[in-house]
């Protein structure tokens, strides 16, 4: 399922996630909490960017972390070592095939994956039927259209959409935040509660321009610049003005927004 991951699997990418959990941690999912004795499947969870933040604000919690990249789960366990973590464990397998039977978990997290998925409603029915009756899962998505640099220029919104079209091709949508309520519903979702939460930086604040408009957003779509060119989504020149547009916006006078969305919805009785 993860064969549609544009990003590649390389040492830097792990270390983006990195980056990419520490600055949004508190804004997307630090209201995040499971009750002791909790069983919480974390579905396509990587490099375990997330998996220490979650872990830790519930330590009575028991994590199971799936993800297909056997290299991915490597990093994945090392971060939760480092962290002296002691209630996650890490399954690799398929969301297309999960390796538990159905009931198996209380609530499922499910965060940057669905983008990435030619068939994302089948994907959440699929991680529903593994939640108990009444279960819950929280989804967490981004959305490419909505990326706001200033000051604006043309070409960063043109490198953004070599990377939102390269996603396209593979399967994915890179503008898939949007659609979390109507697809949650299309799966069998109660209940469903959907909004944007949106991350922004300014000179304001160096640590978030650097953390988020540099390291996060930025080297996502820096990262995606030899398969843009060869697929003639763009010329080198025009591809790098796209890069130093964004990079512009993280200068004092800069600014950059760009929109999340987070849904949770309950799995509905059993008939």
């Amino acid at each position: 399922m993860r064969d549609g991951y544009v990003h590649g699997y390389a040492p830097r990418e792990g270390e983006r996630l990195e980056d990419q959990a520490r600055a949004l941690e508190s804004l997307l999912h630090g209201d995040v909490r499971y009750a002791p004795g909790s069983r919480v499947l974390e579905a396509g969870c990587g490099t375990g960017a997330q998996t220490v933040a979650l872990a830790r604000n519930s330590p009575g919690a028991r994590f199971s972390g799936l993800d297909i990249s056997a290299p991915s789960l490597a990093q994945a366990g090392e971060r939760v070592a480092r962290a002296g973590l002691a209630n996650v464990e890490f399954v690799r397998g398929d969301l297309a095939d999960p390796p538990f039977p159905p009931g198996s978990f209380d609530h499922a997290f499910v965060c940057f994956v669905l983008e990435h998925l030619p068939d994302p409603a089948a994907t959440l029915a699929r991680i529903g039927a593994l939640l108990r009756p009444g279960g819950t899962v929280t989804v967490i998505e981004g959305d490419h259209g909505s990326a706001l640099p200033h000051p604006d220029h043309p070409a960063a919104h043109a490198a953004v959409a070599c990377q939102v079209e390269l996603q396209r091709a593979a399967g994915g949508d890179a503008r898939i935040g949007r659609r979390l309520y109507p697809l949650l519903a299309a799966a069998g979702f109660s209940d469903v509660r959907a909004g944007p939460v949106v991350a922004y930086a300014d000179g304001g604040d160096p640590a978030m321009q650097a953390a988020f408009t540099l390291g996060t957003f930025t080297a996502m779509v820096e990262g995606v610049r030899e398969r843009a060119l060869a697929a003639g989504l763009a010329t080198a020149e025009g591809f790098d003005a796209g890069i130093n547009a964004l990079r512009r916006a993280a200068e004092p006078d800069g600014t950059f927004t760009y929109v999340f969305y987070k849904a949770v919805a309950i799995r509905g009785q059993d008939p």
